[in-house]
């Protein structure tokens, strides 16, 4: 991914005006980098993996394919709480008005991109039989509730969100079936079909209410990067430290968190797959706990500095819209490519899939073993970085508003 030299260029070239601004953290950027690139092995997996195989279901999948699975578990969750602390952070270059202005309007851009390029880019047709309201759906609400909350007080912004974390499971077993109330509770809550039907299917993966106060309390991180560096190093490890062990508990007794009670299993690996296996859709309190806690964990580590091996995930981090775009393009593209190569046709990698066949239709003969899935990952983010590298670029060069957009 690049030598050290091309990192360090890369770094003297824009660090005079990130310390100018002081509207980036370096620390920050580098963990968001590390997670979008673990992000690419989940989107590999999906493309060239075996779709049914369920990594999550103990009764078929092995050690190796369910931690393939859980080391991605940290994405989604970073993301949005590292979303929220760069809103907070870039308090130091916008008024209330401005940042509220845009984050309102970054989320609505979100969720277009979410229903047309990103929708594109993922089945490479526009027939629209199947729609996910996937995770940019999901954090362009965040940063739309978001947009109203930066006019209250920061500790108010950080209950909220502490709230909505903790309580959401108190409403795991709510059913409400049909109509609009159904379907704002499928939004809210529940992930499920919103549309169901022969021709047009939309499901709604991300229920906003846990995301939007990952987003909420990630918003209050970013003040701890006001304090003095002793003073955020102290409260990142107690909280890190705090949530992990939390989780423990809490998952240990069985008693709330997580809609699916751990159990013994067949052996000893078995059962510590059944404790580690707590629900993302929506993403439980235990799950958040599970994900979030070493989060905080990684951020104190890289407080004092990044080491050079970790350049590429920051030059990553300081573009996570383009990686995400444009990550989703190469897999496709390379998995059409394929599929013409050994099948002579396009069709099963640009055709609607059915839900439990998402991203594309696989033929038989087409699921690769996991350790080639883990060399096509690689050679994604290998194609990727210098793509990375040269955004990062241009949006240090250019002063265009709109380049914050992407």
């Amino acid at each position: 991914m690049g030598d050290d030299s091309d990192a360090r260029s890369v770094t003297t070239a824009t660090a005079g005006p990130i310390n100018a601004t002081r509207s980036r953290v370096e620390s920050v950027d580098v963990v968001r980098g590390i997670i979008m690139i673990l992000m690419a092995l989940d989107h590999t997996r999906d493309y060239f993996g075996n779709a049914a195989a369920s990594p999550t279901n103990l009764a078929t999948t092995t050690a190796a394919l369910f931690f393939t699975r859980w080391v991605t578990h940290f994405c989604a969750p970073t993301f949005f709480l590292l979303t929220g602390t760069g809103a907070y952070l870039s308090r130091r270059r916008r008024t209330t008005s401005g940042l509220s202005r845009f984050l309102v309007t970054r989320g609505l851009w979100l969720i277009v991109l979410e229903l047309t390029a990103v929708r594109f880019f993922w089945q490479f047709n526009v027939d629209y039989r199947l729609t996910l309201l996937d995770v940019l759906w999901a954090l362009g609400w965040s940063m739309i509730v978001l947009g109203a909350l930066v006019w209250l007080p920061t500790r108010v912004i950080a209950a909220f969100g502490l709230v909505l974390i903790a309580v959401h499971n108190t409403f795991d077993s709510v059913k409400v079936a049909g109509g609009a109330a159904g379907a704002l509770w499928t939004v809210l809550h529940a992930p499920g079909i919103l549309a169901p039907g022969p021709a047009h299917v939309i499901f709604d993966a991300y229920p906003l209410i846990p995301w939007i106060g990952v987003t909420a309390v990630g918003y209050a991180l970013g003040a701890l990067y006001d304090l003095d560096a002793e003073r955020r190093r102290s409260l990142l490890l107690r909280i890190g430290l705090g949530s992990v062990a939390f989780f423990l508990v809490l998952r240990a007794f069985n008693v709330y968190g997580d809609p699916q009670p751990w159990s013994s299993q067949k052996d000893g690996v078995f059962t510590l797959l059944s404790f580690l296996n707590v629900n993302k859709y929506p993403p439980s309190l235990l799950f958040l706990l599970m994900t979030l806690g070493p989060v905080m964990l990684a951020l104190r580590a890289l407080d004092r500095g990044v080491p050079a091996v970790l350049r590429p995930a920051w030059i990553v981090g300081a573009v996570p819209m383009f990686y995400y775009l444009a990550h989703i393009v190469v897999l496709h593209l390379a998995a059409t490519v394929l599929c013409l190569a050994r099948y002579g046709s396009i069709r099963p990698a640009v055709e609607s899939p059915t839900l439990d066949r998402f991203p594309m239709t696989q033929l038989p003969g087409w699921p690769v073993s996991l350790p080639v899935v883990y060399l096509i990952w690689i050679g994604v983010v290998i194609v990727l970085y210098p793509l990375c590298r040269w955004y990062a670029g241009v949006k240090q060069r250019s002063r265009n508003p709109w380049l914050s957009y992407l």
